[in-house]
């Protein structure tokens, strides 16, 4: 597993199984933040990474989504270390296997239930800030994908909102995405926030994202015939 510090705070933590897979370490202060937990055999680099970093305790597990390719190291590392772990309320139903998520013939347990709490909400509305990093809702490629936005470094989280190619925004893989045309109105999300650095689960970094957005709207839109009017 190869280790790279893409900001103040954050690290990702990258392996290739057919395709890429990165899962991130957030420090804070008082802390470790893991971002997603990849598949089972990363749980000991996760663990040996983190403790070399000699940062703190990890803290918290925060999940994008619930696919098992996210949160393949959850039980080894829940096993060997206290932390809570945190997904969309959404999402939870289907990760705990009592829904199928759509497009799938059958539900599936991808973490025991019960080990998954509901992100923390505000009282004012919204999800509430912790290590950093906001939480914000992007479903599409499940129904309650998040990305996490660290404000300070200026740094997107995504997830499977996107992939890249060739440093460049590209489509979630289609025969895992629920929802297209949902995923696409998701990733207006840049227009929002103006990261300057977005990671992808499955791909290299983009820099700049938000600049080449519309292009990237051209062109799924146009390979999976959804109307123009769904995300203007």
């Amino acid at each position: 597993m190869k280790v790279e510090q893409i900001s103040q705070h954050i690290w990702s933590l990258h392996t290739w199984m057919v395709i890429p897979l990165r899962v991130w370490v957030v420090v804070e202060p008082d802390g470790v933040t893991l971002v997603d937990a990849g598949i089972p055999f990363m749980a000991k680099g996760i663990l040996s990474f983190i403790d070399q970093l000699n940062a703190g305790p990890l803290k918290q597990i925060l999940l994008t989504h619930g696919h098992s390719d996210h949160v393949g190291a959850v039980k080894r590392i829940v096993a060997n270390r206290k932390a809570s772990v945190y997904a969309h309320e959404l999402e939870i139903p289907y990760l705990e296997g009592k829904l199928a998520y759509p497009r799938r013939k059958k539900a599936e347990i991808t973490v025991t239930p019960g080990v998954v709490q509901p992100l923390r909400a505000k009282e004012e509305g919204g999800l509430a800030t912790t290590a950093g990093l906001t939480p914000y809702l992007t479903p599409g490629h499940s129904p309650g994908h998040v990305v996490y936005y660290h404000e300070a470094d200026q740094v997107m989280l995504a997830g499977d909102l996107f992939t890249s190619k060739a440093g460049r925004l590209h489509k979630p893989m289609p025969m895992f995405t629920a929802d297209m045309a949902e995923a696409l109105k998701s990733s207006l999300i840049l227009r929002e926030l103006q990261p300057v650095h977005l990671e992808v689960c499955h791909g290299k970094p983009v820099k700049n994202p938000a600049e080449h957005l519309e292009e990237y709207l051209q062109a799924t839109s146009t390979a999976h015939a959804i109307p123009r009017s769904v995300w203007q």
